[in-house]
């Protein structure tokens, strides 16, 4: 038994040659975490998920200004966080475990970037600007870098751009979408972020600024699903313009076309999404509008479970978590 930030954690362990230290990863075969010697002292990448999830932004009968939080590991309803520093829908929204950051979003279309401390309630924060003005981008991180692809803001762009998530300052180029498209779910591991809408799947390597790369295809050609993942696995749930309730996966560092994973308990697009690297979490959506939450097992394929309700029925919402 040893202790995280002085929090008890199972895991197996061994103590012997311990060149490079060890690290703290999932064993999916005893299904448990694992200290893993390291037989040298490379960096090893962190995993940024955390504990609490952070819904922001989107539209009830008007386009609101409201953040509200969950405990991932706990189904319940959320509680309100603080307030966005104007009322947004369809920003992007991606963290570093500590810091949470929303960028772009429309009433009008912004290129305001603004932060959180995902630990502590409050108002959000200046960040900087987005390279351009636009909503509908998705985002993502692998823990350093947070990075926002394509969009609209007028017309359809494949612009990325990123971010030191530390550090506040404006967004700077990072290349361009296989396609300029809008409203792709995004999700990440602690190296790729992935792209998903419409039938295609593009990827970048987050530290590398470059031009994305073809990944594969959805399960089913399908407009603004939402995306998140464990840090292996990526999900992508919902979407279309007949409110689907598709729940499709891929192992992230494996290119390829998605599988069925299950269904969502309502189908719906503009949801938000967000995970703490065992549960994958979706609130809110439109159809009509739902207060809905639900969540699934991302190592465990099978339909969504419900997790609780919104503050009220949420369209056009964004989500990240952390701690």
């Amino acid at each position: 038994m040893r202790k995280i930030n002085g929090v008890p954690v199972e895991a197996h362990t061994d103590l012997s040659n311990l060149t490079g230290g060890e690290v703290l990863k999932w064993d999916s075969t005893n299904t448990l975490m694992a200290w893993e010697d390291q037989d040298s002292t490379g960096y090893v990448p962190v995993v940024w998920y955390g504990g609490r999830g952070v819904f922001g932004g989107g539209a009830i009968s008007s386009i609101i200004n409201v953040m509200q939080y969950i405990t991932i590991a706990s189904a319940s309803n959320s509680t309100d966080f603080g307030d966005l520093s104007s009322t947004r829908r369809y920003m992007g929204g991606c963290s570093n475990g500590t810091r949470g950051v929303w960028g772009g979003g429309e009433t009008g279309f912004t290129n305001i970037i603004e932060y959180i401390t995902i630990s502590t309630p409050s108002n959000t924060t200046d960040f900087g600007d987005l390279t351009a003005a636009r909503a509908y981008a998705g985002s993502c991180s692998d823990g350093t870098y947070g990075v926002w692809a394509g969009g609209y803001g007028g017309t359809t762009v494949d612009i990325i751009d990123y971010i030191t998530i530390s550090t506040t300052s404006n967004a700077t180029d990072f290349g361009n979408l296989t396609v300029a498209r809008y409203g792709a779910g995004a999700l990440s591991d602690s190296t790729r972020g992935v792209f998903g809408n419409d039938s295609t799947i593009d990827y970048i390597t987050i530290a590398t600024p470059s031009n994305a790369t073809d990944f594969g295809e959805l399960s089913v050609n399908r407009s603004a699903p939402a995306g998140c993942s464990d840090g292996s696995r990526g999900l992508f749930a919902g979407g279309g313009s007949g409110y689907a309730d598709i729940i499709d996966y891929i192992t992230i560092q494996t290119t390829g076309n998605a599988t069925d994973f299950g269904n969502l308990t309502v189908g719906r697009v503009y949801l938000g999404a967000c995970s703490d690297a065992t549960k994958g979490v979706f609130g809110g959506g439109e159809n009509t509008t739902t207060d809905t939450i639900d969540y699934v097992t991302i190592q465990t394929t099978g339909n969504a479970t419900d997790f609780g309700n919104l503050l009220a029925s949420t369209k056009h919402l964004t989500a990240l978590s952390g701690d």
